[in-house]
């Protein structure tokens, strides 16, 4: 069961679509959506950006400007959320209730790291929803990745499209690791909600496939239509082959620590870093 989402809210054009995925999400499990903005600190980030011989009249400058870079993210970042609330007519609430069930959200601002303070809030939150970001940003990147090693949560990254109102089917990128394991444990109020579930392999050993097997009839057990899928890569490689069958049979992939080993490669290295640039369907993602 999911009953509290948490979404960040940079005050970028992305938080639209964040918003909307996450609510997508909520409606059929009648789930409180946190919003959490985070504030940099102006007088840390002035102190850490000017240089050693700076003027304290620089540094004040520098404290000045970012303040209003700061409350200007902030206006912007609850006025999308403003927005977003009243659009999709959800009462906001801070608190539970046990009132009719239905979606609620709350909007919340706190000062500190991006970074920090989601992997913080995300540790008790049952999802975190966060955009993609693009292979430029390392900012945005070194949030996903604190998010995904520190909160112990499962990372919703919807795609570039909609979210679908609802999630049918499931492809499940499976891989015999402990994180993909958490990942599909994570993922079961969703996968459970499905009509069918497709479990992809490619190019595994032959003496791997038992645990395929395993999984489709745990699947079963749970009352799911499951089957089982080898792939063998193509000519465009294995990602390529992967996002073919997944975006082909599913609404949502659902994967772990595919294919590394290495903690830091497998966030945003490799695999994982081409799925969460090239999907074409939202991906659901779990350390």
């Amino acid at each position: 069961m999911i009953k509290t989402i948490l979404v960040p809210a940079s005050g970028n054009p992305t938080d639209a679509a964040t918003f909307a995925a996450a609510l997508a999400v909520a409606r059929p499990f009648g789930a409180h959506i946190d919003v959490l903005h985070a504030r940099y600190d102006p007088t840390s980030a002035a102190m850490a950006m000017a240089t050693d011989g700076g003027s304290g009249a620089l540094t004040a400058g520098l404290i000045e400007q970012l303040e209003s870079d700061a409350r200007s993210r902030e206006a912007k970042a609850k006025e999308a959320y403003v927005r977003f609330a009243r659009e999709a007519a959800i009462a906001e609430t801070g608190a539970p209730s046990t009132g009719s069930g239905g979606v609620t959200a709350a909007f919340s601002a706190e000062i500190g790291e991006e970074p920090r303070l989601l992997s913080r809030y995300g540790m008790t939150a049952d999802l975190i929803v966060a955009a993609r970001t693009p292979d430029d940003d390392a900012v945005g990147r070194t949030t996903l990745e604190a998010v995904l090693l520190e909160s112990g949560r499962p990372l919703l990254i919807p795609a570039a499209t909609p979210m679908p109102a609802a999630i049918d089917r499931v492809a499940i990128a499976w891989k015999p690791t402990q994180h993909t394991a958490r990942a599909v444990a994570l993922a079961m109020p969703l996968i459970a909600r499905a009509k069918e579930v497709v479990v992809l392999t490619v190019a595994e050993p032959r003496d791997e496939h038992d645990t395929t097997d395993r999984l489709v009839s745990t699947l079963t057990w749970h009352g799911l239509k499951a089957r089982a899928e080898a792939l063998r890569p193509g000519a465009d490689g294995a990602v390529a082959t992967l996002l073919a069958a997944a975006s082909a049979h599913a609404d949502l992939l659902v994967m772990g620590g595919y294919g590394h080993t290495r903690i830091r490669e497998w966030v945003f290295g490799g695999f994982t870093q081409q799925v969460l640039t090239d999907a074409p369907l939202p991906v659901l993602i779990a350390h």
